[in-house]
């Protein structure tokens, strides 16, 4: 005989499934509701969390200072300069050499348009001069006639810079208070949040900072994989600007996707120009297989165990990420899910149980039978 279905039990679970689908809309509405703030204020988001990603980097160096007894202030001052020195070194490591080596790069670019040029008039496309210069002509009229919209995207790249300018100068000064008030930040917190949040919240913000420096720290070493592979490969094919090319591929491994076609693209670009296009094939196959690794291979390993992450876990969280955002989205991704499984985590251990001693139970009721 088959069991029929419990009428109560039916009802019990769809209630049950409806409160939980209701309560499951309210935070996906607030998590709206947070996205859209965030959004209408990104203009001090975005300058605060490169701030604080700077930091993470700097901050090891500073607590070194102040722990040998500097005083705050001297000690965030000091480490200022030193990053801007950095950052400055950095940028004349990669402008120097290709400045005193630009007038090779250009030679060599005008010869690879003149190969290129001899190449098109031979066969199979046997495209003579005359077609060649009505391509030209076409092309100048086209520009001609897109004026009105070029200067609209000139003005808009110049809006751009102009705002990754005030970014990175609003991200140095907050870098600075920041080392500097940092420690005192959470007792502060501590005060002015009331019952258990006094204890709650500091304690997340502690973990998400340490979160927070992980992902840095592991982006940086992902970076540096990168560039001496790279490097290696460019140094053993006699490539140029083999230094400035694997600064230049450090630094781009921060920002995900553009970073790293951009890098490609220069070092692919200088392989070509100056060593031919067999080359310049086998520099683009290096760099391929490199990003392959780095996102397949070494970036979720090494962020999986820097953030306690699974490597499948980072690796959606960046497609996830890119899709919904951009550039931007796969840059905070990995960290944004990280400090998501930190307050994740933290929740499940406020609600778990806490267990006892084995013993524990039949030694208490042995006291209250004896009493």
């Amino acid at each position: 005989m088959s069991a029929t279905l419990s009428s109560t039990k039916t009802r019990a679970a769809l209630r049950t499934s409806a409160r939980a689908s209701a309560e499951f809309l309210l935070v996906l509405v607030m998590a709206a509701v947070v996205l859209w703030l965030l959004g209408r204020m990104w203009s001090v988001v975005w300058p605060l969390i490169v701030g604080l990603f700077i930091t993470t980097l700097t901050w090891p160096l500073t607590r070194f200072l102040r722990n040998r007894g500097l005083r705050p202030a001297l000690a965030a001052s000091v480490v200022t300069v030193l990053f801007l020195a950095v950052a400055a070194g950095t940028v004349a490591l990669i402008v120097v050499p290709v400045a005193s080596q630009s007038g090779d790069l250009t030679d060599g670019v005008v010869d690879g348009v003149e190969k290129l040029r001899e190449w098109a008039a031979g066969p199979p496309l046997n495209i003579g001069d005359d077609q060649i210069t009505g391509a030209s002509d076409a092309a100048v009229e086209r520009i001609r006639n897109s004026a009105g919209s070029m200067v609209t995207a000139v003005f808009t790249g110049l809006s751009t810079v102009v705002n990754g300018v005030v970014t990175a100068v609003l991200a140095v000064f907050l870098m600075f208070f920041f080392l500097k008030d940092g420690p005192r930040f959470l007792p502060w917190l501590t005060r002015q949040l009331p019952g258990r949040l006094a204890t709650d919240v500091p304690t997340v913000a502690a973990r998400a900072w340490d979160t927070l420096g992980a992902f840095v720290r592991s982006q940086a070493v992902v970076g540096l994989l990168d560039a001496v592979l790279i490097g290696i490969g460019l140094w053993i094919l006699g490539v140029p600007l083999v230094l400035p090319l694997a600064v230049l591929t450090f630094v781009s491994a921060f920002v995900p996707i553009v970073g790293a076609l951009f890098a490609g693209f220069v070092a692919v670009l200088i392989a070509l120009v100056s060593n031919g296009l067999t080359d310049a094939l086998i520099v683009l196959a290096i760099i391929v297989v490199v990003q392959q690794l780095e996102g397949n291979v070494f970036q979720p390993i090494i962020q999986s165990r820097g953030l306690g992450l699974h490597a499948a876990v980072v690796l959606l969280a960046v497609t996830l990420g890119g899709s919904l955002a951009g550039v931007v989205g796969s840059l905070l991704a990995v960290p944004v899910a990280a400090l998501i499984a930190v307050v994740w985590n933290y929740v499940r251990e406020q609600l778990s149980d806490t267990p006892r001693e084995p013993g524990t139970d039949d030694a208490q009721d042995g006291a209250v039978v004896a009493s």
